[in-house]
């Protein structure tokens, strides 16, 4: 198993490293996208415009060699426009599917939240149980469907925040910051030989990890060892956040499900068989934060939902 880990520790070197030819920086944030695919979850990218969110995701696709497809949303988006309608067909007289975008392995939900909740709530059950229902018939996603949905947090005009019910289904919440004074030196660099303000393209990207790969590197994930303590440590952690005043409403049982999930991934990347709690520390924010709702006295104070869950995680007991 040890010669396993390491060619998988190997694997995530590689893709960052080949993701890292186009995108500068946000090494953190492709890894976490990383995480959530691998583990079968998804991801939502939050960041002002121009922080290379879209890109980031296309480059990871082509990396991966998974199809890609990418969803617009609107304030005009109808649920049809994303799983696909039935259409009569008037050669044959019978009505034919055609598939919406939503059938592809790797789904960009681009500004996720500028579609209404009926638009929204189409991706529900594709999320949930990979499949859609099509006039009452449903049809499979496949196995290596995965949502990345971004959004914008500084533009509210025009905008359907998202409800509880849908940000718990995502795995992990990415949020994108500005490029340091040295990432955006290399970015002007890289483009200064071209007089376009079109992007590097993921084109110039080869795939590194195949789809049997990510087969056996699930398989893998089972044998990651959570060991009673930590396993304690994370409903610890769930069942403060419901404790405190802080917090409106806490994380719930899915999202110790999930911060579980994505600590066995951290540290099998890592090129390890077992889970510590400081892999459980590093996948906190970003499983926990989106999911909680803060008392409105917190918000007046100005804390974030990242410094109230440093606050609850500072007085749970770290098992040794």
């Amino acid at each position: 198993m040890q010669e396993q880990l390491e060619q998988l520790a190997a694997v995530r070197k590689a893709v960052l490293d080949e993701v890292g030819r186009i995108v500068v920086g946000q090494e953190e944030a492709v890894e976490s996208l990383f995480v959530a695919l691998m583990a079968q979850g998804h991801a939502l990218l939050e960041g002002v415009p121009g922080t290379a969110k879209t890109l980031m995701v296309r480059a990871l696709s082509a990396v991966l060699g998974l199809d890609f497809g990418r969803i617009q949303f609107t304030p005009d988006l109808m649920p049809s426009d994303i799983v696909g309608t039935h259409i009569f067909d008037m050669q044959s007289g019978t009505f034919r599917l055609t598939k919406g975008p939503i059938f592809t392995e790797l789904l960009l939900a681009d500004e996720i939240n500028r579609a209404p909740a009926k638009a929204q709530s189409a991706l529900l059950e594709a999320m949930q149980e990979r499949q859609v229902s099509i006039d009452g018939q449903r049809h499979a996603l496949g196995e290596f469907f995965t949502v990345f949905a971004t959004q914008n947090p500084v533009e509210h005009e025009g905008t359907y925040p998202l409800p509880e019910a849908q940000l718990d289904r995502f795995l992990l919440k990415v949020e994108i910051d500005y490029p340091s004074v040295e990432e955006e030196d290399a970015i002007l660099t890289r483009v200064q030989a071209d007089a376009s303000t079109s992007e590097l393209t993921h084109t110039q990207l080869r795939p590194i990890v195949s789809k049997p790969q990510i087969k056996a590197a699930r398989t893998l994930a089972a044998q990651v060892v959570v060991d009673d303590k930590v396993r304690g440590y994370i409903r610890d952690l769930m069942r403060a956040t419901r404790a405190t005043p802080m917090v409106l409403l806490g994380a719930g049982p899915r999202a110790g499900v999930h911060l579980l999930v994505a600590s066995r991934w951290a540290a099998l990347l890592d090129g390890r068989a077992f889970v510590t709690p400081d892999d459980v520390q590093r996948m906190l924010h970003p499983v926990i934060c989106h999911r909680l709702i803060l008392a409105p006295e917190v918000e007046l104070d100005g804390l974030s939902a990242g410094e109230v869950v440093d606050r609850v995680s500072a007085g749970v007991d770290v098992p040794r």
